[in-house]
């Protein structure tokens, strides 16, 4: 079996694969500071949890946006798990060309999320990740990342808001019936989901017309990218397990066991 982890800024997440079958995953906050023997003993119990022995994990891979944990990460898993994890970076095998100006620039995230979308769907694509920060990637037909954009996540839009403005509320973050509201929660929930959703089809139409690429399919993923995905016919498919099936694919072509 495989683990694979996905370290991004808010959420650590995991996944185990029983050969292409992603049969479990987790979720763990980024943001606690643990010790190595925490971040081992905690994922031995997530894994445990779900009654499969930690013993029958045979690698683990992992992509990172958090540099500062990695090293507590690491060793955890190479303490309790008795696994020394791949590390997506600079130089691992992925098959996506970067042809961006500073291809070490592009974080591993979106890397791993390019891998899986272009050899699910193929190219050309617009891969979306709605997680901390909110990335629109094109990818070419002949697998070529050549543009990125990337904006505050839609989360980080709602905390500015209720955290810098001391008469409005937290709330939760989902579409209302309609944009015409008539209270202060509905009022503030349709300002976050309609003008995400307007950001999300005007950036999209704005690759297309600049790329000069009109038929393209648009792939999503990440956090609260289904309430977009649901509002707007722009995005073609959303994808939750985009990032993970990618560790999986990044890990096959690291190991040369593509079949």
């Amino acid at each position: 079996m495989l683990l694979v982890v996905d370290v991004g800024n808010t959420n650590i997440t995991l996944g185990i694969f029983d050969d292409k079958n992603l049969i479990a995953t987790f979720r763990m906050t980024t943001k606690t500071a643990r010790t190595s023997d925490e971040y081992g003993l905690f994922i031995r119990e997530l894994v445990l949890s779900r009654e499969i022995r930690p013993e029958d994990i045979d690698d683990v891979i992992i992509s990172s946006v958090v540099p500062n944990i990695m090293h507590s990460f690491k060793n955890g898993i190479i303490k309790y798990m008795n696994i020394t994890p791949i590390i997506v970076g600079a130089g691992t095998k992925t098959g996506i060309k970067i042809a961006t100006a500073n291809p070490r620039e592009v974080g591993p995230d979106r890397i791993v999320d390019l891998v899986a979308a272009y050899e699910t769907y193929g190219g050309p694509l617009i891969v979306i990740d709605f997680g901390t920060a909110t990335t629109y990637d094109l990818i070419l037909e002949d697998g070529s990342f050549v543009a990125g954009i990337t904006s505050p996540g839609i989360r980080i839009c709602a905390n500015a808001l209720w955290s810098d403005t001391a008469a409005l509320p937290e709330v939760e973050i989902k579409k209302p019936d309609s944009i015409l509201a008539k209270d202060t929660i509905t009022s503030m929930q349709a300002g976050l989901v309609y003008g995400y959703i307007g950001q999300t089809e005007y950036i999209i139409k704005k690759i297309k017309e600049e790329s000069g690429i009109s038929d393209i399919k648009v792939v999503a993923t990440g956090g609260l990218g289904k309430i977009i995905a649901d509002a707007t016919e722009e995005i073609h498919i959303y994808d939750a397990a985009l990032t993970m099936n990618g560790l999986r694919l990044i890990y096959e072509k690291c190991k040369g066991r593509r079949s």
